[in-house]
Formats: structure tokens, C-alpha cells, sequence
């Protein structure tokens, strides 16, 4: 199955890292990204705390985990390649009026981060 196929698929959580300049790391709930295609993703970001990490140094680390009993899901390894603030594509995209992030930050700014995605593991191991 193709990631794209599964994130659009699969149910469950996500959490973003992202670490500043100094190496200092912080953690948010994020939803599923945005697919561009199979190597780029994006995640629609409010100017906070991941975002400005990502000023500075542009590696980030996305952990998945499907809304299952077992530790299933996947981490994903990437590098920011560009951002954007584009409000109509922004508002395009987004999947939910409700989510508790866009009512909280609907009127801050957002940007469209994108993301290479460098590698793929598993929830759990390194292999397949």
C-alpha cells in the first residue's frame, strides 16, 4: 500500500518534533499530513513553537500511531523544504472545521509547511 493510501485510510494520532538551533526539542499533536505525492508531504502549521524550530533547523520527526490495541503505526524522518501562507489553499486543504487546532488558531496566521520525507519506519523496530 502506498503511504498516501495509508494515511488516508488509517485512523489514529500524530505527534511532530522538532528541535531548535541549540538541539532543544518539542513535541506537538498534529494530525495526518497532507500528500503532495509519495516523497513530499505538508502540515498546515500555526506560528508556534514547531514552526519556529523549524526557522532554524529544518529536520523534524513524525510518529503515527493507528487507533488500534496494538502498537501499530509509522515514523516518519523529514527535512522542510519550503512554506507557504497562502489562506485560500490553506482553508482548500484542511480536513476539519471542528478540529480543536483550527478553532484555536483560526485567526493566526498559518503557513503550509512542506516536508521531504528522508525515511519510513515502523511504530515499533527498524525493518519491515
Amino acid at each position: 500500500m502506498k503511504l498516501s493510501e495509508y494515511f488516508e485510510k488509517t485512523k489514529g494520532r500524530g505527534v511532530i518534533a522538532t528541535s531548535d538551533s541549540k538541539g532543544k526539542v518539542g513535541t506537538a499533536v498534529y494530525g495526518r499530513p497532507h500528500f503532495i505525492n509519495e516523497k513530499t508531504i505538508a502540515f498546515i502549521m500555526a506560528d508556534r513553537l514547531m514552526h519556529k524550530n523549524l526557522q532554524s533547523n529544518p529536520y523534524a520527526a513524525y510518529l503515527f500511531m493507528e487507533s488500534k490495541e496494538k502498537y501499530v503505526g509509522k515514523r516518519l524522518y523529514l527535512k522542510k523544504i519550503k512554506e507557504e501562507k497562502d489562506k485560500a489553499l490553506i482553508d482548500q486543504i484542511r480536513r476539519r472545521e471542528n478540529c480543536p487546532a483550527y478553532t484555536a488558531y483560526k485567526d493566526q496566521i498559518r503557513y503550509l509547511v512542506y516536508f521531504q520525507i528522508d525515511k519510513v519506519l515502523p511504530l515499533i523496530g527498524d525493518k519491515k
